[in-house]
């Protein structure tokens, strides 16, 4: 009896460790007790995110991935998403291997609670899609992705933008979570990819439609514009097709016009047309300040829809 109570007595104890040192108040993400405390991390931000002598890359961002899922806005935002995009963005001293298994641990995360609306569980989809967008971007310019893993992160990247219920773009006790906006821009960063192919355009297309047309709200944080980016990232591909971005602008004005058919107008219907509008009107804006870019029969099609709205 002796024996067991001094193995229960160490268990608990080490739980009451584990539970001091887990800031998120959860166990998901963190398999065991952080490496580091919040003043490490500070003091690697205030060294302008230099990795401290000593320090292996991969295994610190291993470590950061647990914050993630933090309520602390200042260890998932402020300390641990600006630190892990800085290093994979201009670390040299990681293998393509190592970010292939971030890409699939954070992947993973992406359908971990999808659906729900209103828990914290959003935190860790949101800040995972949001770091895979530096995983996309350093992919354009040192490929390690592959094909395979590519159109993993396509496909579930369209699907968490389709399936994620809770629109929340900012809290103020949690601080920015902004699911739509973080999904919009890995959507946007692998939609420059050579990767991507022509009929993949259409399906992007038609996501940010849903999107904006299902949130049953307008979008206050500026996620509108985050998806206009990427449809713009569309435009201005050289192998864009035109004819179908066209279609998709054609098909949007006719859906829309369908609010002014009832007076007053049905409240879906109204949130999706002030939604689109916000959206065309930055698509035009990223196409009419582009250097060089061509398309002029599709900015001459958002121009004039957006004049008759």
């Amino acid at each position: 009896m002796r024996s067991c109570t001094a193995c229960l007595f160490l268990v608990f104890t080490a739980a009451a460790a584990f539970a001091s040192q887990n800031p998120s108040g959860s166990t998901s993400g963190l398999t065991m007790t952080p490496a580091h405390d919040r003043e490490f991390w500070r003091a690697v931000a205030k060294g302008k995110f230099a990795v401290p002598e000593g320090q292996a890359v991969y295994p610190l961002l291993k470590e950061l991935s647990g914050y993630f899922a933090s309520k602390d806005p200042e260890l998932r935002d402020t300390l641990a998403y600006s630190i892990t995009t800085v290093c994979i963005k201009h670390q040299t001293a990681i293998t393509s291997a190592e970010l292939n298994s971030l890409a699939d641990e954070w992947l993973h995360n992406l359908s971990e609670g999808v659906g729900e609306a209103g828990t914290d569980s959003v935190l860790k989809r949101s800040f995972s899609a949001l770091c895979l967008v530096a995983l996309a971007e350093r992919d354009l310019k040192m490929p390690f992705l592959g094909e395979q893993r590519f159109r993993m992160l396509l496909i579930s990247g369209l699907s968490y933008l389709k399936e994620e219920r809770d629109l929340r773009g900012f809290d103020p006790v949690l601080g920015w979570i902004h699911a739509t906006a973080h999904t919009a821009d890995l959507l946007a960063a692998l939609a420059e990819n050579s990767l991507l192919h022509v009929e993949d355009q259409a399906r992007l297309l038609e996501a940010i439609t849903l999107r904006l047309n299902s949130a049953h709200e307008i979008f206050a944080y500026g996620e509108q514009d985050r998806l206009a980016r990427l449809a713009a990232t569309i435009a201005l591909r050289k192998d864009c097709d035109t004819a179908a971005f066209e279609r998709w602008l054609a098909a949007m004005d006719e859906s829309d016009n369908r609010v002014w058919r009832d007076t007053p107008p049905k409240i879906d219907l109204l949130q999706g047309f002030e939604n689109d509008t916000c959206m065309l009107r930055g698509l035009g804006l990223y196409l009419w300040t582009t250097p060089g870019s061509g398309r002029i029969s599709t900015r001459d099609a958002i121009t004039k829809i957006l004049r008759e709205r």
